[in-house]
């Protein structure tokens, strides 16, 4: 059995990662193919893209073969599947958006829909029985006005500059025929003579009227007719989106809380109670209105991410400067940079020195200096590995000297273009505690209406009239409305979400930002997370007779074949140290995985590794005076490798990487907020991972580890922890986050493969920001928390209180909607959460 692995995007180039369903579809049809044994989406390991690994027998199946089913299978999947993400106008409240919610999954072929209260709708549909066309018709008829969608056949979609400059001026003549519809349409969103504002100024005049009529009925010489008048003007201005919502969902066969506060509102008319009637709709009224206005803060904050790259680029070409947008800028393509202006596109510095403020993407404080890179001319799109120093990014803002910068992304590419989708998207994902009080309501509602019907009648049992029984049964209706139950964790979730991306963290929905919440175990990887992740050649130590530049030849000349971090350190300080001269070309290396290389240098084989790389390779092994020089230098931190040439043991080299700056008060800082265990994972021998372990504080040290084993190390810790995160560059290691229950990636500003595969990313190479990550996931469940004891804490006290008729519609209404207003600002406290 053999295996082959070809790349996810290559094979359907238009799903947003690798977690999608569609792959699922695919891996389910490849591995009904004859010659097939199994296909998986493979463990990362390198900064690559996702990868799906075929188990094939090659005697029934050929590579080339399993290459064109793979790419016919997904063309298959991709024409008959598309994935939309669209940003609407017009939901007011997280009810509404459970609603459309249900409206979208009843359209045939629509798979899967998501809707958050913010306005953001996320879409997966078989494209043979609908389309954009369909959905987006049905979108307007929710009375909803879409601004922006993307499509992932957008996303992959590529028009030459060429084409798009020829249509410069037809695009600028559509844009602005889109911006007049936009404003047209604005009040169509809102529904109303005053746009955005128009429930809020319906309420106050509902209030208004409310007020001035039941002063006045305490005037002996104005008739009652008056104030009935202003009554009844109360209950249109109170009830008009009310009644709007009611009559929409009743005719989808549903009904909604406000069909119910409509039926206690008309029910407290018949019974005479106008003034308690009024007063229901004009607090319920403004509750909506004010909801509306707290999660549209929490939704601009967002929003505000997107505003961050500017919309035109000075585009440099035979040595003139043109204003382009900045969709028609290419990879390769010059832009010049002004002072103190913001950087329009992904690249590379190639001229100019300047420092440049990344807090708008990473969340650091301190501007960067940015310098040009060495080879101007080499194109550095493909590259993962460009040093920070050389690195810019889309929205960032420069300092106060001009810089010319190549373009390695294309807007739609970027950095902030991918962190804004992200974002919008996290805001579509439930958590485990709303899809819990989702579940809880189908119940609870049902439970209410039940409970009411039978107090209707409860005039047959005790000795009262009908029309106080049907009031009781109305109080008890409003108090058990479920509203702040319904945006409690919505709230908590979105304003969680905004205030970490305007941190410098993205997180990926209401799951990750709840279990970070509560987890007391983080497992780090240690190179480049703990340590600087840039080794240094500490010792070189020759064995025998040979001299320590010819043992740094050999060292250099194999390792050179080598991409490891490991290897290219022995490179680069041992080039310094030899200092230009000539060093003879190694050939056939070979990796023995987590335990050295080998390969040939002229007629001899060389063997480069740690010591248990001799255990297994034959009777030649090291002595134990070798052994024990070996275990001496691992015990003061160093990383070692033991040389062999043919049967003889030439030399040790070691190196070391030493600990970040701020690990050590990082890692005290996470102990005050009450994580209790910090355990690195190493592919280092146990002494080094000792060493480290105990300079910078962790608690636990577990070395030795092989990658696979790493995933066994957080299986382990998932046992005795339950929950535990790891903390890593979301690359080398993507298979121990795909088993932690929070996967942590730092640095993912310049990783899309981080980007994409970690359920947190710290845009930043700081491990000084994940303080404040898991911070602010600990403050998020706490709000939540207060949020779901107040809501529910209220509907317990008000019912039996209605029941037993110690508590009016009024008091009620007043108590109803107070708590909702509570758990929502509670919410946007998140919003102002300090580091």
């Amino acid at each position: 059995m053999k295996k082959i692995q070809l790349k996810i995007p290559v094979i359907l180039p238009q799903v947003p990662n690798e977690k999608d369903t569609c792959v699922e579809r695919l891996i389910q049809e490849l591995q009904a193919k004859e010659g097939i044994e199994k296909v998986h989406v493979a463990d990362a390991n390198g900064d690559d893209l996702p990868q799906l690994c075929f188990h094939y027998d090659p005697d029934i199946i050929s590579i080339d073969r399993i290459q064109s089913l793979a790419e016919r299978t997904g063309a298959e999947i991709t024409e008959k599947y598309g994935h939309l993400l669209i940003e609407v106008k017009g939901i007011r409240h997280t009810r509404q958006a459970r609603s459309i919610e249900k409206t979208l999954l009843a359209i045939n072929g629509v798979l899967e829909a998501s809707v958050s209260g913010s306005g953001m709708v996320r879409l997966e549909f078989d494209k043979k029985q609908t389309n954009f066309d369909e959905i987006s018709k049905q979108i307007e008829n929710e009375d909803l006005q879409i601004q922006r969608s993307a499509s992932n056949e957008n996303d992959y979609t590529k028009a030459s500059k060429k084409q798009e400059r020829s249509k410069k001026e037809d695009t600028k003549e559509q844009t602005s025929t889109e911006g007049e519809t936009h404003d047209e349409g604005e009040e169509h969103a809102h529904g109303g003579i005053f746009g955005k504002n128009t429930e809020l100024i319906f309420s106050i005049i509902c209030g208004a009227l409310l007020g001035i009529g039941f002063g006045l009925s305490y005037v002996e010489s104005i008739p009652d007719w008056v104030s009935l008048t202003l009554y009844i003007g109360a209950y249109f201005f109170g009830g008009f989106f009310t009644a709007k919502e009611a009559v929409q969902t009743v005719a989808k066969g549903g009904f909604e809380i406000d069909f119910l506060m409509l039926v206690a509102a008309i029910g407290a008319a018949i019974l005479g109670e106008w003034a308690e009637g009024a007063l229901l709709l004009f607090l319920f009224s403004l509750g909506h209105a004010l909801e509306h206005y707290a999660m549209e803060k929490a939704r601009k904050s967002i929003a505000a991410l997107a505003d961050l790259a500017p919309k035109t680029a000075l585009l440099k070409k035979d040595g003139k400067t043109e204003e382009v947008g900045i969709e028609e800028l290419s990879i390769g393509d010059i832009i010049v940079v002004k002072p103190n202006s913001k950087i329009s596109a992904d690249g590379v510095v190639v001229n100019g020195k300047s420092s440049v403020n990344q807090a708008p993407i990473t969340g650091e404080s301190v501007p960067v200096d940015k310098i040009p890179v060495e080879d101007t001319s080499r194109d550095y799109s493909a590259d993962d590995d460009i040093n920070d120093e050389n690195r810019v990014f889309a929205g960032t803002i420069n300092g106060n000297n001009t810089l010319e910068i190549k373009v390695i992304k294309e807007a739609k590419d970027s950095t902030l273009s991918r962190l804004v989708k992200l974002v919008n998207e996290a805001q579509t994902q439930k958590s485990p505690t709303q899809l819990l009080t989702d579940k809880f309501e189908k119940y609870f509602v049902p439970s209410v209406l039940i409970l009411v019907g039978i107090l209707l009648f409860a005039f047959l049992v005790i000795d009262e009239p009908f029309s106080a029984s049907f009031y009781r049964a109305m109080a008890v209706l409003v108090a058990a409305s479920p509203c702040a139950l319904a945006i409690s964790t919505p709230s908590a979730v979105l304003s969680g979400v905004a205030r970490a991306a305007r941190g410098g963290v993205l997180i990926k929905g209401g799951r990750p930002l709840e279990d970070l919440g509560v987890i007391t175990a983080l497992a780090f990887d240690k190179t480049g997370t703990l340590t600087e992740g840039k080794p240094k050649l500490t010792e070189v130590v020759p064995l025998g007779d040979i001299e320590e530049n010819e043992l740094l030849k050999i060292a250099v000349a194999v390792e050179n074949l080598s991409d490891h971090p490991l290897a290219k350190a022995v490179v680069r300080d041992g080039k310094e140290r030899l200092k230009g001269t000539d060093i003879t070309d190694a050939s056939d290396l070979e990796a023995v995985l987590g335990k050295g290389i080998k390969a040939s240098l002229g007629k001899d084989k060389i063997y480069i590794g740690n010591l248990d790389l001799y255990e297994d390779l034959d009777e030649a092994k090291p002595s134990e005076e070798i052994s024990n020089k070996v275990k001496e230098l691992e015990g003061g931190g160093n990383t070692t490798m033991l040389i062999r040439r043919n049967k003889e043991y030439i030399g040790i080299i070691a190196l070391m990487d030493t600990p970040r700056e701020a690990a050590k008060e990082t890692l005290k800082k996470l102990k005050e907020i009450g994580i209790k265990r910090m355990i690195m994972l190493t592919g280092d021998n146990q002494k080094v991972a000792d060493a480290v372990a105990k300079e910078i504080g962790l608690t636990d040290a577990w070395g030795s580890l092989l990658p696979e084993e790493k995933v066994d190390a957080i299986k382990k810790l998932k046992e005795q922890e339950s929950k535990v995160a790891m903390v890593g560059d979301g690359v080398n290691d993507a298979p121990a986050m795909a088993n932690s229950t929070v996967g942590i990636a730092m640095g993912a500003a310049g990783s899309d493969v981080a980007l994409e595969t970690a359920d947190i990313a710290l845009m930043a190479d700081k491990l000084e920001t994940l303080p404040f990550a898991i911070g602010l996931s600990r403050k998020a469940k706490t709000i939540i928390k207060q949020n779901l004891w107040v809501s529910l804490g209220i509907v317990a006290l008000l019912i039996p209180s209605t029941i037993m008729g110690w508590a009016n519609i009024g008091i009620a209404v007043v108590i109803h909607e107070g708590s909702t207003l509570l758990v929502v600002f509670n919410a946007l406290r998140l919003l102002a959460y300090k580091k």
